[in-house]
């Protein structure tokens, strides 16, 4: 009986790291934002998953990829895959960007650097944010053959701006994103329910937290102090201040941002510039009027302006009008290779991701970030075999159909 036993089971083995074991279990995007949420202050992780209003565009954003199936073709050699692909005349692994965030070091002491360790890795940009809580300088040493770029606002401290340009410029950045979508901050109802703020308060609810979220906490006290890094010293008189700091840097959002300030920024950068936030085919014309090299597709997260157009459902239209003239980058609702998939079929060049790869930073750090990326990159290789397809450039719109198409 034993000997037919165990010629059909084999016991696993036991796996003696917590982190290991964490991820083992972790098949999904979803997986890890479950895992994040538990292992996260309720307040922090509300504000990392949490949108604007009602967040019917925060789901919306996701959602609308379901709109979109696959026409499959077989019987097609797919034994060998490559996902390789270009932007901006570099060579990048996969199809993938990872998007500007901000405040980092919240989900994790190792914030960005983290982040940018994982890109290098992986050998995708990354993206670091002016509201980052590491250093443009600090980015640039840990990972210094990084494809990085640099997120900007025009503020109206321009003198800040260009300093931060700059400093960039000096530290190997490859091209700024200007985020032109948050003239005023979106209401995020959760923030308001938590009484979250940046820099937190500590009141009895943020104590209680911390108790119940012992690892996190830990890590939290046991590193120094979370600062805006890239403009600490320069916009507060002793540098030392994160709150007045932080009430500073949200004084500085330019209500009076225009299209003039986009040419303004192009003077003072030799790079490529991305101007992300663009939610319509007529904007989109016009930076492509400009001369702009690229858009971002983007709604911020579904954390501005909820019932915003979703990323996806503006990819096709904007490709059309201006694919030809700058790169197209779908910025959001990605959670799996597939995704990238049918947004590179309906004309985009990459996609970016925010949220998953902070799920992975809050769940399991810098391993977190590694398996978010492997797990979009083993999908997108998996979509691009069962489909018929063995390289980037042939994911056209043949292979995909919105299901209100007839067939």
């Amino acid at each position: 009986m034993w000997d037919t036993f165990f010629s059909v089971v084999r016991f696993r083995a036991i796996e003696t790291d917590p982190v290991a074991r964490r991820l083992a279990g972790a098949a999904s995007v979803e997986d890890l934002r479950r895992i994040a949420k538990r292992r996260l202050p309720r307040g922090v992780f509300d504000y990392i998953d949490g949108g604007a209003e009602d967040e019917r565009t925060l789901a919306a954003n996701s959602a609308d990829f379901s709109s979109i199936e696959f026409c499959p073709n077989v019987l097609r050699d797919v034994s060998s895959i490559d996902t390789t692909t270009t932007l901006f005349g570099r060579e990048i692994s996969m199809p993938l960007m990872l998007s500007p965030t901000g405040f980092g070091r919240i989900a994790h002491s190792d914030g960005e650097l983290a982040v940018a360790r994982a890109a290098r890795r992986a050998e995708i940009p990354y993206s670091l944010s002016t509201m980052a809580t590491r250093s443009i300088e600090e980015v640039a040493d840990v990972a210094p053959d990084g494809d990085h770029w640099f997120q900007v606002y025009t503020w109206k401290d321009r003198g800040l701006v260009t300093e931060m340009v700059q400093r960039a410029a000096q530290s190997g950045y490859r091209g700024l994103w200007l985020t032109v979508d948050t003239a005023l901050l979106g209401r995020r109802e959760r923030d308001v329910r938590r009484g979250f703020t940046i820099p937190p308060k500590i009141g009895p609810g943020t104590i209680i937290d911390g108790i119940v979220h012992p690892a996190w906490t830990w890590d939290f006290i046991r590193h120094e102090p979370i600062v805006f890094a890239n403009v600490v010293g320069l916009a507060d008189e002793d540098g030392s201040d994160p709150g007045s700091l932080a009430e500073h840097m949200m004084r500085q959002f330019d209500q009076a941002l225009s299209w003039d300030d986009v040419d303004w920024l192009r003077s003072i950068w030799d790079g490529p510039v991305v101007l992300k936030g663009i939610q319509t085919v007529e904007d989109a014309r016009r930076a492509a009027d400009l001369g702009v090299d690229g858009v971002a597709l983007s709604n911020h997260g579904g954390r501005q302006l909820d019932d915003a157009p979703t990323p996806i459902s503006l990819v096709e239209p904007v490709a059309q009008a201006v694919g030809d003239q700058m790169t197209v980058i779908c910025d959001g609702g990605i959670r799996r290779g597939s995704d990238i998939a049918k947004a590179l079929a309906l004309g985009a060049d990459v996609c970016s991701i925010g949220r998953p790869y902070l799920y992975g930073l809050g769940a399991a750090g810098e391993r977190g970030v590694d398996h978010v990326i492997e797990h979009l990159r083993d999908g997108l290789v998996r979509t691009m075999a069962l489909c018929g397809r063995t390289e980037i450039a042939a994911l056209d719109r043949s292979l995909v159909r919105w299901r209100s198409e007839p067939r």
